[in-house]
């Protein structure tokens, strides 16, 4: 598998690359491994996964487009939580 944690073509330690979208997830090159606020950790093996940057996503830290739903709202006034939307 590309990408692979095996895969010799990609060592450990070799830099990763982040993809920053304006009102969307960070992209990163996989695989991670990602410590979250309370010292917890998980990991993927993707080649490529998406970071939710918006902290709706019911898979947090990982991105399912919730914020897709939130830009469509900041059309239409404050989010849910009463402070407009990025």
């Amino acid at each position: 598998m590309p990408n692979s944690p095996s895969d010799p073509a990609r060592p450990s330690d070799a830099r990763r690359r982040i993809k920053v979208q304006r009102r969307g997830p960070l992209l990163v090159e996989g695989p991670v491994e990602v410590e979250l606020e309370d010292g917890t950790t998980v990991s993927s093996d993707r080649f490529r996964v998406a970071l939710c940057t918006c902290r709706r996503s019911r898979r947090y830290p990982w991105c399912d487009t919730s914020h897709r739903a939130r830009s469509a709202r900041a059309a239409d006034g404050p989010a849910a939580n009463g402070r407009p939307c990025p």
